[in-house]
């Protein structure tokens, strides 16, 4: 999720639930070894034993099409400890396509296998391997095959996300797909994509059969999904988002901290109202501030329209200077 789960909401989405795990944006490799300052750019929990500030474990991820550069990286990574190193083949990006990253590779299962096995060569087994996919560029023909391509090239978990390419992020997700694949290859298969809420969650559970899942826009857009997910799993009636309305406010207040600190101040309302945006897909008080910020330039108008709604007030500590840390 480019632009969107960077370290500041990554802190504060693993605070709100407990995760097994998190992953970084995707890092990029192209024609060089990358910095050890670009790495921590990226993933700033490496400097904290690839964990958020909630412990959470921390797998970075690469995206690329090169296998001796994508191993050389990974090998430059490897001396921050990460607690993870994940491969990116899902991405259905046009730019990312374009250059040949991606979910466009998911025709090119020998060169999927090629990156695995050199990527997994050069972690040499110090840090698990993961991999995400989709079911295929075009149509689903070689999905099966593209998993046992990652499996024999060495990741030892892949994540599915159950739509094509070209499907992008349009429903359905065809959670049986995940089942398939599940049955072809020997290690955990993780399913992904269009778990919104726990009628969801459960839907992909009996499609999948998996019980494991991996979610992205719906905990962005329910910070809670998880707790719910938890409490129907173990016979409880979870709470309503409506009820959790205040349990957000703090939330949002931490966010908007961490984005005026370090994100340049013709940058940060927008990364707010980015993630407004999505919540208030669950809740309408999250509607009524996207609207009431969306013409909002200055960030010290959006610390006192926080404010007003009950999110309390933020020192404004950005430094002038600041730039994204996103990629």
């Amino acid at each position: 999720m480019e632009g969107m789960l960077d370290p500041r909401l990554r802190a504060v989405l693993t605070r709100a639930a407990s995760y097994d795990w998190c992953v970084t944006e995707f890092v990029r490799v192209t024609q060089e070894v990358l910095p050890l300052r670009y790495f921590l750019r990226m993933a700033p929990e490496l400097a904290s034993g690839s964990r958020t500030a909630a412990g959470v474990p921390l797998r970075v991820q690469l995206l690329g099409s090169d296998p001796p550069r994508m191993a050389a990286n990974a090998a430059r990574l490897m001396r921050l400890s990460p607690a993870g190193v994940d491969l990116n083949f899902g991405c259905p990006a046009p730019q990312v396509n374009r250059h040949r990253g991606g979910a466009v590779l998911l025709d090119e299962p020998e060169l999927m296998y090629a990156i695995t096995a050199a990527v997994t060569a050069a972690v040499a087994g110090r840090t698990p391997c993961s991999a995400k996919m989709r079911l295929g560029v075009q149509d689903k023909s070689r999905a099966v095959e593209a998993a046992q391509a990652l499996e024999a090239g060495g990741a030892g978990l892949i994540v599915v996300h159950a739509r094509t390419r070209d499907e992008r992020y349009d429903p359905p997700a065809h959670w049986p797909w995940v089942a398939r694949i599940a049955e072809a290859v020997r290690v955990p298969v993780v399913a992904n994509g269009e778990i919104w809420n726990v009628d969801d969650y459960l839907r992909c559970r009996a499609e999948s059969g998996r019980a494991d899942a991996m979610l992205g826009r719906g905990a962005v857009a329910d910070p809670f999904l998880v707790e719910r997910i938890r409490a129907r799993l173990a016979g409880a009636a979870p709470r309503t988002a409506d009820a959790d309305w205040p349990r957000m406010l703090p939330l949002l207040a931490e966010y908007w901290r961490r984005v005026r600190e370090d994100i340049a101040p013709r940058h940060a309302p927008g990364r707010l109202k980015q993630w407004l945006n999505l919540l208030r897909r669950n809740y309408p008080q999250a509607g009524q501030l996207f609207h009431a910020v969306r013409a909002l330039r200055d960030p010290v108008d959006m610390d006192r329209a926080l404010a007003a709604c009950g999110a309390g007030s933020v020192a404004p500590q950005a430094r002038s200077g600041a730039t994204s840390a996103s990629g």
